[in-house]
């Protein structure tokens, strides 16, 4: 029987390889950028400029600075040549006066002529030596005696000696006749024109980067059901202010539809109400009997059903945030439940007021929610609250029979009841999860089930300040 090749043992093409091994530089760059659009801004800005500069830094180097200071430097070893020519023939005794005044007068150089003297030891040449190069080179070119250079040790002197045939000529020359000493004006013109243009586009970018930073605070705002920071106006950039006019639209629309959606529920509500108001005016005027108590339950039940109802379409809606005592809010909720003997309520809070800016009434019934729902399954319920700089940790706990984990995603769906998977016989319209949830989110947080310390169900609720 024929058998088929495994294809994932073939070595990979060249090409193949190119490519991982460019994505994985890309990926590696990527990395090492910053997240900010401010900073990439930046980099964007600053980049070119830099790269600018080192350009023409480099140019300068090689094409001024170095080509000048070769210009120079043959100019002076000129010099020395024409002195050591005159040194040769010199016509008159007087110990070489007229050769030193006239090098000083007319060429600038101080010279010293050291009878039976011999040249010094050679220096190591120094790391960054090129005008020590230059000059040697241009030293051996027009000179054919022997010579020793210092371009060290005097600061403003370069020390040049060339032996002769019984003395030493001693030549010191000034250190800017000798290169381009004009190079700290190109590099201090040159630094001082780039941090001016990086100062202007620092400011010019923060100017354009405000408005993107202020379009993004309200979106956070608003999806935190918190209202629109009042300095928010439509400003920056072309583009910016298309983003910004379209997210306003975007709030006002979404505002009218939970509007009008609240509204038509409150119709509703009125009208069933009405009805449900009838039937239990007429079953009370029909008698106590088992039959009608019957059909009293369900009427409440109906009127139960429907006040969740509501409640799950309506969520957070129609309600502003406002600065409140998140500590004291539990402390309420503690406080409704203490009073029956079925359950144990237990705040776990630092004793201590803590304020944060939400929907006091929302996060009220999301809080109570899953208190009524730890009552209905457990006698001891754990409510424990953790604040810190950026998050709010709400958690609520009971010793009940919990949930599945294959089943704690699935207790959040609207109009789904646990009650048959926990054997308890209370009746629920399954909303009561739900609208936890969509409260929670509203608010910009997120809320999860797990299983909690005392063997029961525990919800955790992770709110942003």
């Amino acid at each position: 029987m024929a058998t088929i090749p495994d294809q994932t043992d073939k070595p990979l093409k060249f090409d193949q390889k190119a490519r991982l091994f460019f994505k994985k530089i890309d990926l590696f760059g990527m990395s090492l950028l910053p997240k900010g659009l401010y900073a990439r801004a930046l980099i964007i800005i600053i980049t070119p400029i830099v790269i600018m500069q080192s350009i023409l830094v480099l140019v300068f180097m090689d094409r001024h600075w170095e080509f000048v200071t070769r210009r120079l430097s043959s100019a002076t070893v000129q010099d020395v040549s024409m002195l050591i020519s005159l040194y040769e023939t010199y016509p008159f005794d007087d110990e070489y006066i007229r050769l030193t005044d006239m090098a000083r007068q007319d060429l600038g150089l101080v010279i010293q002529i050291l009878p039976g003297a011999t040249l010094p030891e050679p220096k190591e040449r120094p790391f960054f030596g090129f005008l020590d190069r230059t000059l040697s080179k241009t030293l051996r070119a027009k000179i054919d005696n022997p010579f020793w250079i210092d371009t060290v040790g005097a600061s403003h002197f370069v020390d040049i000696r060339i032996k002769l045939d019984d003395a030493v000529m001693k030549v010191l020359a000034r250190r800017s006749h000798t290169y381009a000493s004009n190079t700290h004006i190109f590099l201090m013109w040159m630094g001082s024109t780039s941090l001016i243009l990086l100062v202007v586009a620092i400011l010019f970018l923060r100017n354009q980067i405000r408005p993107i930073l202020a379009l993004a605070h309200a979106a956070e705002a608003f999806g935190r059901g918190q209202p629109v920071p009042a300095e928010f106006r439509i400003r920056g950039a072309r583009e910016v202010r298309q983003a910004s006019a379209a997210f306003m639209e975007m709030r006002d629309r979404i505002e009218r539809h939970v509007e009008q959606r609240t509204t038509m529920l409150a119709g509703v509500s009125h009208d069933l109400r009405t009805v449900l108001t009838r039937f239990r005016l007429q079953l009370a005027m029909l008698g106590d009997t088992a039959e009608l108590r019957e059909l009293v339950s369900d009427v409440d039940e109906m009127q139960q059903m429907l006040e969740d109802y509501l409640a799950f379409s309506k969520g957070a809606g129609g309600e502003e945030a406002t600065h409140i005592d998140v500590f004291g809010l539990l402390s309420e909720i503690r406080d409704a439940y203490s009073d029956s003997s079925k359950y144990v309520v237990i705040l776990n809070a630092p004793n201590q007021h803590f304020f944060a800016t939400m929907r006091r009434n929302a996060f009220k019934r999301a809080i109570t929610n899953l208190v009524s729902n730890a009552t209905r399954f457990g006698k001891r319920i754990l409510i424990t609250a953790v604040p810190s700089r950026r998050n709010l940790v709400v958690s609520v706990e009971d010793d009940g029979p919990g949930i599945p984990p294959e089943l704690r995603e699935v207790a959040f769906r609207p109009f789904y009841s646990l009650d048959k998977s926990r054997n308890q016989n209370v009746k629920s319209t399954g909303l009561g999860l739900a609208i936890t949830r969509d409260i929670i989110r509203a608010h910009g947080g997120e809320i999860h089930l797990g299983e909690s310390r005392m063997g029961g169900l525990k919800a955790t609720i992770r709110m942003p300040l």
